[in-house]
């Protein structure tokens, strides 16, 4: 596959990062985990290095073996798109660099903490054309919401979108219902259009109806089977079986995506703990180990999407 011409759209996982109880990689688990995820038809992609991997806590050369792995393991099969999380833009040039070489397919770029702060909206530009010089492959543009000064105002996503032709997508995160159909409007109506990748995973199902051109989600390391239908049925218009998947969906989100929400890959990976499909829910500093009540509460989110049965065995 050409990997300049991966086009961002469709069901895309972001796969979880198990570890030991001493906080290294476990690798063995990882490669199973994607192996789980990659058996799911019909997903288009997976990413690592990103949120659900807990890329922050993790070294330059944790995340080059990530993807090694990754690329190892399923890349004959899927492209894979590796995250780009960085504070200094020296920095995330320098790990597009690494993924480009390593073979990744696409990059999904984070913005850099500092624009907390605010930005303007060169600081944008030059960051992300710095990653578009050390790498000509598609770039996914990580969408944050406003209030947390990460997020990219329409004039600034439009100077953007014009001056750096390899973003090809943005991941939403916008809790806007009206912002987020203004995205997915004014970038698909462009002369050379972006895709919109939702990750509103709270309100999911009304999100896919808005136009979107896919989702990206930490959720799909856990329920990729099910945003595959979801997805499916929103193509084809099936609004009814929609509605009754995103029911399913909901028993997962309502209880991942709590507050407070830094834990919500930390609930991810107790529930494959729960399912028998990760050996541990070991998660680094400074996250935290879930407690026993909130476990609980994950137990009866999978019973109630009857994926567990009430004595906690893997239903059929």
């Amino acid at each position: 596959m050409n990997k300049a011409s991966f086009e961002p759209s469709g069901v895309i996982p972001a796969a979880l990062l198990p570890f030991y109880e001493d906080y290294n990689i476990d690798e063995s688990a990882l490669r199973s985990h994607l192996r789980d995820i990659a058996g799911v038809a019909g997903i288009s992609a997976i990413t690592v290095n990103g949120h659900a991997s807990e890329v922050s806590s993790c070294s330059f050369d944790e995340q080059r073996r990530v993807l090694d792995i990754a690329l190892d393991e399923i890349g004959g099969s899927l492209p894979i798109v590796n995250g780009v999380y960085a504070d200094g833009s020296l920095e995330a040039a320098r790990l597009a660099e690494m993924g480009h070489k390593a073979g990744a397919s696409a990059h999904l770029v984070f913005p850099p903490a500092v624009f907390t702060l605010g930005q303007r909206p060169e600081m944008v530009i030059d960051h992300f054309r710095r990653i578009a010089e050390a790498s000509d492959l598609p770039i996914i543009a990580f969408q944050y919401p406003g209030s947390t000064g990460q997020g990219y105002s329409i004039d600034t996503l439009t100077r953007l979108l014009d001056e750096i032709p390899t973003i090809r997508a943005i991941k939403d995160w916008t809790p806007s219902v009206p912002l987020h159909e203004k995205h997915i409007r004014l970038l698909t109506g462009r002369s050379r259009p972006v895709n919109v990748l939702s990750t509103n995973s709270a309100w999911l199902l009304s999100s896919l109806v808005l136009g979107c051109q896919g989702l990206l989600s930490g959720a799909g390391s856990v329920i990729a089977n099910l945003h595959v239908d979801l997805w499916n049925a929103v193509q084809a218009q099936r609004l009814d079986e929609a509605k009754r998947v995103y029911e399913r969906i909901r028993c997962f989100t309502d209880v991942f995506y709590s507050e407070p929400l830094v834990d919500m890959h930390n609930r991810m990976k107790v529930a494959l703990v729960l399912l028998g499909r990760l050996p541990r829910a070991v998660v680094r500093p400074p996250l935290m180990k879930l407690d026993d009540a909130e476990v609980e509460r994950i137990r009866i989110g999978l019973v109630k999407a009857g994926w567990l049965t009430i004595d906690g065995q893997r239903a059929a």
